[in-house]
């Protein structure tokens, strides 16, 4: 693949710990390309022909008043975010703008920061800083502000990536939307490189696979990060559990499946554990249990599908290519069409390659 010299413009939504993970991990393998040994953490060196270097972020929003005005490479490490530090991010001179407050923080978190007390131009902002793709890092929960957001992707025909168990590229109503307007989408949220929703998910299809069956499992989820606080009312958490639940049961051979009970730690920090349990039977109907632990740094593990996410709509961008895309199924939980993990990898690789 012709290595491609085009900056990859992204305006960013929500600066919480996914997006520093992000911009600091744009600076951590800025100097990747395709001559480059195999790297620990990134699924592709290049892909369709584009670095990681030439992810540049040009606009940026928040409602946390902490954030408002300052660099993103200051915002980025602003409280409440508490992800590990990889990277120093230099200077950029792109300052964090006010959104609108809209559903993004819940009402049990309203205390936790400092918010604005009004929007900044976000017409004005999106169109000077020539943005070509938002991703939506808005905290779980948030409809309206993902909404107002995919409205303005529309309105802008900027390419829209949606983080979260929000489902508008998932929901055929407003990817037709996106097709209409001319202008790609790709959700809805996002899965870890490897997380507990893609072993959880692995581990049920190697045993379906093997001749055996899954009876029940489950799977229970702490954190320390504002992404578990948030999910700490019912309201913010039926969608994330749906798309959980759908992403392990869509084939429907499970029996009974119980996904996402959450509890919010703070000493963790983003630190996230699951612990994931599968009963079912085998051989001559012989009973069997697996029991798993998972323990990763959570933002991090975003961040390194996010790189592919973005550089694969990019190469959506330079083919024309409008409405819902196909390649959302390997790198997020609830995607119009689901399919087994090998088959949406390989339309990725063929995507990127064509």
């Amino acid at each position: 693949m012709k290595k491609n010299n085009k900056k990859i413009k992204v305006a960013i939504v929500g600066v919480g710990n996914c997006a520093s993970s992000l911009i600091q991990g744009l600076e951590y393998y800025k100097d990747v390309d395709e001559n480059s040994e195999r790297v620990i953490g990134l699924m592709n060196n290049t892909l369709g022909g584009y670095r990681i270097g030439d992810i540049e972020v040009v606009a940026a929003f928040d409602v946390n008043a902490n954030k408002v005005g300052k660099d993103i490479s200051e915002a980025v490490f602003a409280e409440p975010n508490c992800t590990k530090k990889i990277s120093d991010v230099p200077t950029t001179g792109v300052k964090v703008s006010a959104g609108p407050l809209l559903d993004g923080i819940a009402s049990h978190m309203k205390g936790r920061f400092p918010l604005v007390e009004k929007p900044d131009d976000v017409d004005a902002i999106l169109k000077k800083s020539s943005a070509e793709i938002i991703v939506s890092y808005l905290p779980v929960g948030s409809q309206d502000a993902t909404h107002f957001w995919a409205e303005k992707a529309l309105e802008h025909k900027i390419a829209f990536i949606n983080a979260i168990p929000v489902f508008v590229c998932s929901d055929k109503e407003w990817s037709a939307k996106f097709e209409k307007a001319g202008v790609p989408c790709a959700g809805d949220d996002i899965k870890s490189q490897v997380g507990a929703t893609i072993v959880h998910r692995i581990l049920t299809q190697l045993v379906l696979d093997r001749g055996q069956s899954v009876d029940d499992t489950y799977q229970l989820d702490i954190g320390g990060n504002t992404d578990f606080e948030n999910m700490m009312t019912g309201e913010r958490y039926t969608l994330k559990r749906e798309s959980k639940t759908e992403a392990i049961a869509w084939h429907g051979k499970i029996g009974a499946i119980k996904l996402g009970n959450v509890d919010y730690v703070p000493h963790l920090k983003d630190n996230k554990i699951a612990y994931i349990n599968i009963r079912g039977r085998q051989f001559g109907d012989i009973p069997f249990e697996i029991e798993t632990k998972l323990s990763v740094e959570d933002s991090p593990n975003s961040a390194g599908v996010m790189v592919d996410a973005i550089r694969s709509m990019k190469v959506s961008l330079d083919k024309g290519l409008t409405g819902y895309q196909e390649w959302s199924s390997y790198f997020f939980k609830h995607p119009l069409r689901q399919c087994t993990d090998q088959e949406a990898r390989t339309i990725v690789e063929k995507h990127a390659n064509s």
